[in-house]
């Protein structure tokens, strides 16, 4: 493998299913008393779904979708709240 190039990294332009997941999972987990944005990282960097409470049926929503897609919609949001 090569490190002198730049790879393109085809993602979805619109991803809302994961926009609505983390919203959904954040609120839950904000509900039941748990720090929203530890919990989320924990469960992207882990992939250990019990980071993710099962209230409003988050858990499965979270699941449902993969992990790079969820990542994928916080850069988007991050990149567009900067310009």
């Amino acid at each position: 493998m090569s490190f002198d190039r730049t790879i393109k990294f085809s993602g979805r332009e619109e991803d809302s299913e994961a926009r609505r997941a983390l919203l959904i999972a954040f609120e839950a987990l904000r509900v039941k008393g748990y720090n929203p944005i530890n919990q989320i990282s924990g469960y992207l960097i882990s992939g250990d779904p019990a980071y993710i409470t099962n209230h409003n049926n988050a858990r499965n929503l979270i699941r449902s979708l993969e992990r790079d897609e969820l990542i994928e919609e916080l850069v988007r949001a991050y990149m567009r709240d900067r310009g």
